[in-house]
């Protein structure tokens, strides 16, 4: 197949080397780094897999920023732009999608188009009655950053979702689409759905927000045992030996954070309206309460100077979008707690105006209370003075 994927980040990229194994793949971008780096076989984002496959040169992927070209003799065109949420209104800021599709309008594509960037609920019912012209289909992605191609490489499922007025021949271009995804993967046998495009939405902003809400709640009990003076680990690990809920996803932090959660888990109470609801919106107010407290706790210890130690949102991860840390460095500047952030891939001296150093071993002996999401074997000897709520030093 002649594949077109529309967007270089973490879901288009991986995409393109896991259908690029079996397919002719043409990626469009318009960062020309980007598009260099791609070609030359190196990755432009950190994610070990994407890393390997990219060098080792058996992929039949070319990135390039001719729209011309890259649409070309396009069967399938996957759009994987991103869309940023919008607090003021409430809604994810679609604008990077339509313009793909006006694109793809004027050229009169017949292409099978396939969005996999994170939209609102319903959102593919009314672009397909706009575009009428166009095959329109959705399919979220279920991807962790720093893993995305593992995780296109052994998908828990595989989803994809049709218009209600979509033709029998779009429904079997979703199935042709799931069986690309499957082609690609390297596991057999992964449970796939063919279903209604709204549900499909739904699917992906309420697996997201289960997870915010798994998160909030090892914080609100870690929250409670800090206040308490009790043990958080002991009491978490009881909990957890209960077969319904699993010992996964429970190590306290400073609250979730990153690309997806945060957004997916406040664009759903936008869904809601009209609807009854208190669960969904109490997860982004238990975020936001959970910061509050972490910086209480920083403030307690009347640090002279603060570390904040990395802005990446988590291991393995070289994306800063939203990273909980950011929330505590807020707060901690509205208390007028001084601080100096060490991060290494942060070129210039500063962050968003705030003091940022290379020099860990400046760092250690300047800061006299180190801040850290998840500890690290480079704060080990530093560990008396440093703060984390991480109980058992994993992802």
């Amino acid at each position: 197949m002649n594949i077109t994927i529309v967007g270089t980040g973490y879901v288009g990229l991986s995409l393109a080397c896991l259908l690029s194994q079996h397919n002719t793949v043409r990626a469009l971008d318009i960062v020309e780094g980007k598009v260099r780096q791609i070609n030359e076989g190196v990755s432009p984002i950190k994610d070990r897999e994407i890393s390997e496959f990219l060098a080792s040169g058996r992929l039949d992927l070319t990135a390039t920023m001719d729209a011309e070209w890259a649409y070309e003799k396009a069967e399938f065109v996957v759009i994987a732009t991103p869309t940023n949420y919008d607090e003021e209104r409430n809604y994810f800021d679609t604008s990077s999608i339509e313009s793909v599709l006006d694109e793809l309008q004027r050229r009169g594509c017949g292409a099978c188009i396939v969005i996999k960037s994170t939209i609102p609920v319903g959102y593919t019912e009314r672009i397909a009655a706009r575009y009428s012209n166009l095959h329109i289909i959705f399919s979220p992605e279920f991807l962790r950053e720093g893993k995305a191609l593992y995780d296109n490489l052994h998908p828990s499922r595989i989803v994809v979702g049709v218009p209600s007025k979509g033709s029998p021949a779009l429904r079997e271009l979703g199935e042709r689409f799931i069986g690309l995804l499957s082609q690609g993967a390297e596991d057999e046998d992964i449970p796939h759905m063919l279903i209604g495009a709204t549900e499909a939405e739904a699917i992906k902003l309420f697996a997201n927000t289960y997870l915010a809400l798994r998160v909030s709640y090892f914080n609100e009990l870690d929250t409670y045992a800090e206040s308490r003076g009790l043990d958080a680990s002991q009491i978490i690990q009881g909990v957890c030996l209960d077969p319904r809920i699993g010992d996964y996803y429970n190590n306290p932090s400073f609250g979730y954070g990153g690309y997806c959660l945060p957004k997916d888990s406040k664009q759903l109470p936008a869904n809601f309206q009209d609807v009854p609801q208190t669960l969904i919106r109490a997860v982004v107010e238990s975020n936001a309460t959970r910061k509050d407290f972490i910086a209480d706790e920083i403030a307690l210890h009347h640090p002279k100077l603060v570390g904040i130690y990395r802005l990446v949102m988590k291991k393995g991860s070289d994306n800063f979008r939203q990273s909980s840390i950011q929330g505590i460095m807020q707060r901690l500047d509205e208390k007028g707690i001084p601080f100096v952030i060490y991060e290494p891939s942060v070129q210039g001296g500063e962050y968003e105006g705030y003091q940022v150093t290379a020099d860990l071993d400046r760092f250690k002996q300047s800061c006299d209370l180190i801040v850290c999401n998840r500890m690290t074997d480079e704060l080990a000897d530093v560990a008396g003075k440093t703060y984390t709520r991480d109980l058992w030093h994993k992802e």
